[in-house]
């Protein structure tokens, strides 16, 4: 729900990924799903990695967000905009420590259609997510974020 106190975002993310990866894990059932193609040995070093430096990422946006006491939920209130720590490289930084977490489950299952899913996830995220962040963003903190915007890419 949005409103003058509330953030833009009706669906929390995580939900987003997650019922991705539930599709591509689901579709391994119904689809001969090839694999990855590399043993079990190689794909947990990957997966642990992958996993690993998605929740470093998202600690790290998570701290950025209590140090400058704004909420990292979308779907509540912003009340400062933060542009350090890990924001200085991206603007999005939790979106990408989620797609990394993401990547990280599929080599886990070894399923080449979840991770294939991956994409259109972001898609979804892009349109329906950080697209409305945007535009609440900018609407809030005017000038600042569009600063901001100018200097620091959406992703990567």
């Amino acid at each position: 729900m949005t409103g003058p106190n509330t953030g833009p975002v009706r669906l929390p993310p995580p939900l987003i990924y997650v019922g991705f990866l539930l599709a591509g894990w689901g579709l391994t059932f119904v689809v001969a799903d090839p694999g990855l193609g590399a043993g079990w040995d190689v794909r947990r070093y990957i997966a642990f990695a992958l996993i690993v430096g998605g929740l470093l990422l998202d600690g790290a946006a998570m701290e950025s967000f209590r140090r400058k006491g704004t909420p990292a939920e979308p779907w509540k209130e912003s009340v400062a905009l933060e542009t350090g720590g890990v924001f200085r490289f991206s603007r999005n930084p939790i979106y990408v420590g989620f797609a990394l977490i993401y990547a990280g489950a599929a080599v886990w299952m070894d399923s080449l259609i979840a991770l294939a899913l991956l994409l259109p996830c972001m898609v979804v995220v892009d349109r329906f997510v950080v697209l409305r962040e945007e535009a609440y963003l900018f609407a809030k903190f005017g000038a600042d974020w569009d600063a901001y915007r100018s200097k620091v890419r959406r992703w990567l």
